[in-house]
């Protein structure tokens, strides 16, 4: 991906090569794609039949770039009589603006070849390479290119057309031209990608027109940035970062179905891999955003209300109150061959919708919502207590109920290798995870709070009191391995410690259900040489059975991982172990231009001297910009109470002073300043 060129806004996007080709990868997602549809699996360019490479490549805003051609190889480049500048954009379809530059004092005449194609593959089927079961067209009609294809009322379509009259075969459009001496030649390329009912594919889905036009998203992005606090310090790297990860959450807005017909922002989860909602990276991130855009919050617990479970579902492993984990729009879910329609096979969902429904209300003070979402918060809070408590002991564990294509492991490490014991061995199922645990004692408590303060429920909260109380205890006795003083990575199904040393752990602190005499040796775990590589906290320690420093999830070091374990350090007071991890994670964003990566590998330091990216990483990767964000918070101490806002500052070394502008909440908006002492 690091090779590519990619441009998005929210859920459409675009990656092609360096020189602005596309050519269809059995890997990779290249191409131009709308809610999980390749749109365009080709599209070559090339002028008198010669490919052309790039001089250099703007990337000017998230949803355009700009390329500068010329003809040839870069190998025997001598003086070049052409130039080609492709300026592309994204938003409702894509455009493309071709420009062609004659350096010559004569008249040159060209042929500009654009060659064109489409699989329309489902985002799932690239990956698996799958036969595809629909009829495909291609017609010449109105000036148009129009490529199609239809699976019974599944139809997807692709018209390009362009301002320069061409001549236009099934294959693409060549254009026979003319230019000045020092003369150019311009022409505008339209691609619409249409839905069922012939209309853009968004408005097709979501009924409801929206404008995407690239006036009104330069528009809505500068509002966006004007709406954020401002951050200034003595550190620029640091305030590159906090405007990249502010911009790339911009970049991955988008309306989705589940919306319930509200107008409402989500984040798409990351790119390429994940551009649809996934409850738990919208929780997660919309908890990371709220000091800086507490509206995404909103937006995420209204959105997931609405597909919230109220049935039982082996397919879909859908069960009453239960959140939705994914939800996709492609061929291979609307035919049932996956189940991501709408799949809800996550653990920490649910417990995390409670907590974010609390943590709004307390930082923003809008009691509406949640006197709004009572239902939906009692529902998920039961779930806790009935379907998530497969062994009848009080614990949240998960077994997937689709065995054809559900997910193995159903917590944020869902790579099927991702939960073991420390020699390598696989547990059996169920499993409880040891932060599943804390998710569900954060969220009685919570709930507790809003149903003795908004509900009008006392009774309520004193149960929910009781058994976050209950739950505290017996996890304490039950996950904590006393000869290593750490917690156990799960429970076994036979209740037996699952005794990999983990960064699960770390979550478990700002969850609040670690015993005070121990939060001392868990930090000591964390920040220790096993786990902490000098860059972050890995997934997994280096004397695990199954460590890997560029495993996805058994060794890698993940941003949003750590901003968590950051919180929870902050919380429990440890603020120097919490700055250690913030200045780490600041630290590998210079490497990244700013931008933190879903994941990097989990090398010591002093072997690598620079983070290493995890080669199949997704950036942007929303749970990645909202790390910084985050960690902000953290190093200011910002904590709401009441109705004011707690700022202790403590920064790390490389800070000197930071103030943080206009921060949002129901105070209105304040400032904050830190300086190192």
């Amino acid at each position: 991906m690091s090779d590519l060129i990619s441009i998005l806004d929210g859920n459409t996007f675009v990656i092609s090569d360096g020189n602005g080709d596309i050519d269809a990868s059995p890997s990779l997602p290249t191409g131009l794609f709308s809610f999980d549809t390749r749109f365009l699996s080709r599209w070559h360019l090339s002028i008198n039949g010669e490919r052309l490479t790039a001089l250099a490549v703007n990337d000017l805003q998230y949803y355009e770039t700009r390329f500068y051609l010329v003809p040839g190889a870069p190998t025997h480049y001598i003086d070049a009589k052409v130039t080609v500048i492709r300026q592309r954009s994204v938003g409702a379809g894509f455009d493309e603006e071709l420009t062609v530059l004659n350096h010559e004092n004569k008249l040159v005449d060209l042929t500009v070849r654009l060659e064109v194609g489409s699989d329309f593959a489902d985002l799932f089927e690239i990956k698996d390479m799958r036969q595809k079961k629909g009829r495909y067209s291609a017609r010449i009609d109105d000036g148009c290119l129009r490529l199609g294809y239809d699976r019974e009322t599944f139809r997807r379509e692709t018209v390009i057309s362009s301002s320069a009259s061409a001549e236009i075969d099934e294959n693409g459009l060549t254009f026979a031209i003319r230019l000045e001496p020092h003369g150019k030649w311009v022409t505008q390329l339209r691609v619409a990608t249409l839905g069922p009912d012939g209309q853009e594919v968004r408005l097709s889905l979501r009924g409801q027109p929206i404008s995407r036009a690239k006036r009104k998203l330069r528009e809505d992005l500068q509002h966006w940035l004007d709406q954020a606090p401002t951050l200034v310090c003595d550190f620029e790297p640091l305030m590159r970062t906090y405007r990249r990860s502010i911009i790339d959450l911009a970049a991955l807005r988008y309306t989705p179905l589940v919306s319930g017909g509200r107008i409402r922002t989500l984040m798409a989860a990351g790119l390429p891999w994940f551009m649809t909602v996934l409850g738990r990276d919208s929780i997660l991130t919309s908890l990371q955003a709220l000091p800086f855009l507490p509206e995404l919050a909103e937006a995420t617990l209204f959105a997931l209300a609405v597909p919230q479970g109220s049935r039982l579902d082996d397919f879909r492993e859908e069960e009453p109150g239960k959140i939705l984990h994914e939800f996709r729009y492609g061929e291979s879910a609307v035919f049932e061959e996956q189940p991501h329609t709408a799949y809800f096979g996550s653990a920490d969902s649910t417990p995390l919708y409670v907590i974010l429904l609390d943590e709004y209300e307390r930082w923003t003070g809008d009691d509406a919502v949640v006197h709004e979402l009572e239902y939906e918060a009692r529902a998920a809070l039961a779930w806790l207590d009935t379907y998530a408590d497969i062994m009848g002991n009080g614990y949240v564990w998960y077994q997937r109920r689709n065995e054809q294509s559900g997910l193995v492991n159903q917590g944020w490490k869902d790579s099927w290798d991702s939960i073991s014991y420390n020699d390598g061995q696989l547990p059996g199922f169920p499993r409880a995870t040891c932060e599943l645990q804390g998710y569900a004692y954060d969220a009685k408590l919570r709930g507790a709070r809003l149903a003795r303060r908004f509900w009008g429920d006392p009774a309520y909260a004193d149960r929910l009191e009781r058994e976050a109380a209950d739950l505290k205890e017996r996890f304490n006795r039950d996950f904590w391995i006393e000869d290593r003083q750490y917690y156990a990575l799960a429970l076994d199904a036979e209740g037996r410690p699952v005794d990999a040393l983990a960064s699960n752990m770390g979550h478990l602190l700002w969850s609040g259900i670690v015993d005070e005499s121990r939060v001392g040796k868990v930090a000591e775990h964390l920040l220790g040489p096993k786990l902490f590589s000098g860059w972050g906290v890995r997934t997994l320690a280096v004397d695990a059975g199954r460590y890997n420093p560029v495993g996805r999830h058994v060794g890698t070091v993940w941003p949003f991982d750590n901003s968590f374990i950051a919180w929870g350090l902050r919380r429990c007071g440890l603020s120097e172990e919490a700055g250690r991890i913030a200045e780490a994670m600041i630290e590998a964003a210079e490497f990244f231009d700013g931008r933190l990566p879903e994941a990097f590998a989990g090398y010591d330091r002093a072997l690598t001297e620079y983070p290493v990216e995890y080669p199949a990483a997704c950036s942007p990767r929303a749970l990645s910009s909202g790390a910084p964000l985050l960690l902000l918070r953290v190093i200011l101490g910002l904590e709401p109470h009441a109705d004011h806002l707690i700022i202790r500052p403590a920064l790390p070394k490389l800070i000197g002073r930071l103030e943080l502008l206009d921060i949002p909440g129901r105070w209105g908006r304040i400032d904050a300043l830190g300086r190192q002492r």
